[in-house]
């Protein structure tokens, strides 16, 4: 497909000036992630004067003599204190070449679930090894997590190689451990670098001490890797935000579906579907920003016309008639719960999907993953924080949720507690992995009627 008419920041690579690439980093205690991360902020000059000269005074508070890099992400109190990585930390930096996104995720096992919320949009992941270790089980924790939120790349960066003496076969070893692993669970592309955070090798700059090594550094990579794909490649989604309807002498009759695109193309005279009412229309226009245009593409946000007068509201999505999903009340899906309280079957809570919140029942939660072998523990009772598993869901109203192998964006929800409004649980339609785990989901158990609006 011709992509001349797309601006520079969807066309990937080749037009990467512009590009946005969000990635999450991980990696086990100790391992130098956050040093990591501080040293790629500082070498690529992404480190405002007063954020470093604050971070050189901690350091000298703490009886350093060369400013620790890893305070730049640890920002709270109780990570400094701990030398440890607890919240995720966003850090928003540029290059002439590319725009990052940067989610910086804890290492210890009871935050896993701030992994899986740091990684969630990301497009790449790092994980990092320290090389004196090499494989443990929190790597391939976060390999598991890494495939299973579908992150399209990942890097494998072998720290602190200076403390082997940058030997190459202990490169090597882990490289072709850690590929092997993460290729059984289905992750699509690996790329492996030799580094030394602390001292710079081959985060922003080419080694000195490793002329074995003829590959990218880490901002290198992460400059050029290919993070956006055709939108043509994937079936039009649009979630509708909310309906325009001005009443104006100008517009009297001027009927607007606004939102942004999810996925796909959307273009006028194409035949499209409303759902979950099933009515079909065709797009009669497409705004974007003020001006009228014959095709948007994802992740644009556009106001849509259609030539039929239909009721719609937000939550609904339109999508293409020859490409539509089915909507149904019945889910089944893999989970990461993220509260202190656990998640029981028979918990009535309320689903969000995209734009639409409806209530769901809990009916049943099959199995529960373990990350460390990939095994299932079926019928665990319950979900505490930080624990993945499969649930089946029965919800009020049918809502058109996609494969989340297949879409990212309309194939995850989440879930909330009526009760508070907090966030319980973050949810992907469908099998976890692309090639490995699966398991059985089980029939649906029966359900008792109630007079709360519950049932359904």
């Amino acid at each position: 497909m011709d992509t001349s008419a797309f601006p520079a920041a969807d066309c990937g690579p080749a037009l990467a000036a512009t590009s946005l690439l969000r990635f999450a980093t991980a990696g086990s205690v100790d391992d130098g992630k956050s040093t990591l991360v501080g040293r790629l902020l500082h070498d690529s000059k992404s480190v405002l004067a007063d954020q470093l000269e604050a971070v050189e005074s901690a350091s000298r508070s703490r009886g350093q003599d060369t400013p620790d890099l890893a305070l730049l992400t640890d920002g709270l109190r109780a990570e400094r204190e701990q030398g440890i990585t607890i919240d995720v930390a966003y850090r928003y930096f540029a290059t002439p070449r590319r725009r990052f996104i940067l989610a910086d995720t804890p290492g210890h096992v009871q935050y896993t679930r701030n992994m899986v919320t740091g990684a969630s949009t990301a497009e790449l992941a790092v994980v990092l090894v320290d090389a004196r270790n090499g494989v443990v089980e929190q790597t391939r924790r976060h390999a598991a997590v890494a495939a299973l939120l579908r992150v399209p790349h990942v890097v494998l960066a072998v720290n602190k190689m200076d403390l082997v003496d940058y030997d190459e076969d202990v490169f090597a070893g882990i490289a072709e451990e850690f590929t092997r692993y993460a290729a059984s669970l289905g992750v699509p592309e690996i790329t492996a670098i030799p580094i030394s955070a602390l001292v710079g090798d081959n985060v922003v700059a080419p080694s000195a001490h490793m002329d074995w090594y003829g590959g990218p550094t880490v901002l290198e990579h992460l400059e050029t890797v290919a993070v956006t794909d055709d939108p043509s490649d994937d079936p039009a989604r649009f979630p509708v935000q909310y309906v325009i309807r001005p009443q104006t002498p100008e517009h009297p009759d001027y009927r607007g579906y606004a939102g942004q695109i999810a996925s796909g193309l959307l273009r006028v005279g194409q035949r499209v579907t409303v759902l979950p009412s099933g009515r079909t229309s065709t797009i009669e226009g497409l705004d974007v920003l003020g001006q009228s245009v014959d095709v948007a593409w994802a992740p644009q946000s556009v106001t849509v016309l259609l030539a039929d007068e239909l009721d719609i509201s937000r939550g609904d999505m339109i999508v293409p008639s020859d490409a539509a999903v089915t909507a149904s009340q019945d889910l089944t899906a893999t989970v990461c719960h993220l509260h202190d309280t656990p998640l029981t079957p028979g918990a009535r809570v309320l689903l969000k999907h995209t734009t639409r919140t409806v209530k769901a029942i809990v009916k049943e939660i099959p199995s529960r993953l373990t990350l460390d072998d990939l095994s299932q523990h079926p019928e665990p009772g319950r979900l505490v924080a930080n624990d993945i598993g499969r649930v089946v869901l029965r919800t009020s109203e049918p809502l058109p949720v996609d494969a989340y192998a297949d879409s990212r964006r309309t194939g995850s929800f989440v879930l909330i507690d009526p009760a508070d409004g907090s966030t319980l649980t973050a949810g992907m339609a469908g099998h976890a992995f692309a090639d490995a785990v699966r398991d059985a989901a089980g029939a649906e158990s029966g359900r008792e009627a109630d007079d709360d609006g519950w049932d359904f």
